[in-house]
């Protein structure tokens, strides 16, 4: 493995939320100036690479990798069909986690799941079912996620203190807080839905 594969693995599972040279350096313990230079190879092997969907951009002091502009037609058909759809189980157990933790940053929710949650969580983002709220004050400031007035909406609450109370769970028991949460935001779709 070479040091930009190091660098551009490291974009890829930023995700959306992107990476700092700063981070970069840390993670890799490559010089700053080395990284600049690995970030505009990268940048130029995307750019003259026909075959990749990928390229390199900067936004807000971060790099990121985001899809060429034309693939924009075949994406928007993709996140279209997704929004008209149900929500898989995986967007249900992320929903109820910030519903019931926010504020958490998505580094939370990966831990509580167990399985990175970025992908998902951007999706949920770009359904209007999940928004950032803020940054914590800490190294890389972190985004930290909470719901919207479309999550009340779509499981018809008024308010977030209408969320279903969680019920505590014995030691013995085999569910973990995700199991919980997940159950208890499908009871509620269920209810919902028979109502409607």
């Amino acid at each position: 493995m070479n040091n930009e594969q190091k660098v551009e693995a490291l974009l890829f599972v930023a995700g959306a939320e992107g990476i700092s040279v700063e981070e970069l350096s840390n993670f890799t313990g490559y010089a700053k100036p080395a990284i600049l230079t690995m970030l505009d190879n990268l940048e130029k092997n995307y750019e003259v690479n026909s075959k990749t969907a990928l390229k390199l951009i900067q936004t807000g002091g971060t790099y990121k990798l985001v899809t060429k502009p034309e693939l924009a037609s075949i994406l928007e058909r993709y996140f279209d069909r997704n929004s008209r759809s149900g929500l898989s189980p995986a967007a249900l157990e992320i929903l109820s986690i910030v519903a019931y933790r926010q504020p958490i940053t998505r580094i939370e929710i990966d831990q509580i799941r167990g399985v990175q949650s970025g992908t998902t969580l951007q999706n949920l983002v770009l359904r209007n079912l999940v928004k950032v709220v803020g940054r914590l004050e800490e190294p890389g400031r972190p985004k930290t996620y909470g719901t919207t007035d479309e999550f009340l909406d779509y499981f018809g609450l008024e308010d977030i203190k209408d969320l279903p109370k969680l019920e505590k769970v014995g030691e013995d028991s085999e569910l973990d807080d995700s199991d919980l949460f997940l159950q208890e935001f499908e009871s509620k779709m269920n209810l919902n839905n028979k109502e409607k």
